[in-house]
């Protein structure tokens, strides 16, 4: 039998529960010590506490992937699922979660999207759209800094733009191909383009299925 929870591990383990059955994402550390009233570093102490009485298990170095374990059962009620951090915007650099701040995560399916650190990336835009990538779109990605040609690549440009494009390698330069027709092709020195991960999978979310009605 596990431990009893005090009061306000309660309250937190409770509100990330809520949270993932309301919305399939858990909330970042900042929403959840606001909607808690607590601070941040109370949140991060009190979800180790968590984790040391089994009630939730955490899973990746920097990601805040957990699992919820069912008090009453005591068993992992989301086997199958985990937990992706989403992005707000990539700087330079690898691992991307020394540097972010968390727009919150994602529920996947962890047969679907194997590995360990992944980040999702909210699109912006409709570059992609023939490819069946829209606006407000979550790209799913792993952390990569190479690419192979004709692979769909979160690059970044300068040190300062993100974008998610088709990546082609030619001799002396590197093409970022939009699937639109719409859009251009752009061209870049091998030094103005740092790619930082391999887009491997696609979430729709509801903004992103009225972007695509409009």
């Amino acid at each position: 039998m596990r431990p009893t929870l005090t009061e306000k591990q309660q309250k937190l383990f409770d509100y990330l529960k809520q949270a993932l059955t309301a919305n399939g994402m858990a909330p970042s550390l900042r929403t959840a010590a606001a909607d808690l009233d607590i601070s941040h570093a109370a949140v991060a102490q009190t979800l180790k506490t968590l984790e040391d009485k089994r009630y939730i298990r955490r899973q990746g170095r920097y990601s805040r992937t957990l699992h919820i374990f069912d008090p009453a059962e005591d068993m992992d009620i989301s086997f199958r699922q985990k937990q992706v951090p989403i992005i707000g915007n990539i700087t330079a650099g690898l691992p991307i979660y020394a540097h972010q701040e968390w727009a919150g995560s994602i529920l996947v399916d962890a047969a679907l999207y194997p590995g360990q650190d992944l980040f999702a990336l909210k699109i912006q835009g409709h570059s992609m759209r023939d490819t069946g990538i829209l606006d407000q779109d979550l790209a799913i990605c792993r952390p990569r800094q190479y690419a192979h040609d004709r692979e769909i690549v979160v690059a970044l440009i300068h040190n300062e733009e993100a974008t998610v494009k088709r990546f082609f390698l030619h001799p002396g330069y590197i093409e970022l191909r939009p699937e639109n027709p719409d859009f251009s092709p752009q061209t870049y020195q091998f030094d103005e383009i740092l790619i930082q991960g391999k887009v491997i999978g696609i979430i729709r979310t509801p903004q992103s299925m009225d972007s695509g009605q409009e």
